[in-house]
């Protein structure tokens, strides 16, 4: 069993994916090899359209890859069924979103715990862990109101809290920074690395921001679907 425990959170081997067919092919994904392990916190990076959003689609198992292989938690998810897959994302991934995808008609309590309403556990089971992972991202005060009587980067810490509520092994994020103005950018950076430090979860963010970038433990530059650079 103790090797179990060693396996990279995603292993990615040659990874290709291509939209459309003939002459209205698309390459964006290139021959991609990358492994995320348990504690990482990665910034990807890269222009617009050179991939970034494909490769957290494939790595959560959201989108398959057109050939190569995608191994999540140890499991080949080409081979294995779109159930055991949604099962494996659901249990075990986080999301954060640019515009923060928040449920408007419900408090932030409420908004926090719908993972783990659709995971079945009851709100009376769940509600130390949704209150504590409030208070941790810093809106204990707030929890009782609705998304539009925030402000931005208040509603951003609560698709935080809701991404991370669950205790996922690995949180995808996708611009997390780019709706915001740059001292809550700043804010919603600094609450990231701190997430990542006292959870011990994985994160890999797709990102612009410089400062992200600089602050990352590991840098993944991608270019016309291929990885060019790698720092860490």
């Amino acid at each position: 069993m103790g090797n179990i425990s060693k396996l990279p959170l995603v292993q990615l081997q040659g990874v290709s994916k291509v939209f459309g067919k003939n002459s209205s092919e698309l390459i964006a994904l290139n021959n991609i090899n990358l492994t995320i392990n348990d504690t990482e916190f990665i910034a990807l990076c890269g222009p617009s359209g050179s991939g970034k959003s494909t490769l957290l689609n494939i790595i959560a198992g959201i989108d398959l890859s057109t050939s190569g292989m995608v191994y999540l938690l140890g499991n080949l998810i080409n081979t294995i069924s779109d159930e055991k897959v949604s099962k494996l994302r659901a249990e075990n991934i986080g999301f954060i979103f640019q515009f923060f995808n928040l449920l408007p008609v419900l408090s932030v309590f409420d908004n926090v715990y719908y993972p783990l309403m659709l995971n079945g556990m009851s709100k009376r089971q769940a509600k130390d862990q949704v209150m504590d992972i409030i208070e941790n991202v810093g809106l204990i005060k707030h929890y009782k109101r609705v998304p539009n009587e925030l402000s931005g980067g208040q509603q951003q810490r609560v698709a935080i809290a809701r991404a991370l509520v669950k205790q996922p092994k690995i949180v995808i994020a996708d611009e997390p920074t780019g709706n915001l103005d740059t001292k809550t950018g700043q804010e919603i950076i600094d609450l990231l690395l701190a997430m990542n430090q006292k959870n011990k979860t994985s994160f890999i963010i797709s990102t612009h921001s410089e400062s992200l970038k600089n602050q990352a433990l590991r840098v993944v530059e991608i270019q016309d679907g291929k990885i060019n650079n790698e720092t860490v």
